[in-house]
């Protein structure tokens, strides 16, 4: 692939988010998070959109439903 990317963008996903995203990568055997994320646009974009309303903030959009308080601190794993 020798596409030109001169666009850098940069994410914040909650952890859950992340966890979702490596799945899918490692599911379909892809070599970086970056491709991943460039493959589930492509769905996406391909898939039926949304139309955003007035009013309705960025983070509205996630993956996952949030609490009330937002999205929680997953625990640190135990260490053995």
């Amino acid at each position: 692939m020798n596409e030109l990317r001169a666009e850098r963008l940069q994410v914040m996903l909650s952890p859950e988010e992340l966890a979702a995203l490596d799945d899918f990568r490692f599911k379909h055997r892809m070599p970086t998070r970056a491709a991943a994320v460039r493959e589930l646009l492509k769905l996406g974009l391909a898939g039926v959109g949304t139309d955003g309303a007035a009013g309705v903030k960025s983070s509205d959009y996630g993956v996952f439903d949030r609490g009330p308080d937002g999205h929680t601190q997953s625990e640190a794993p135990q260490e053995d």
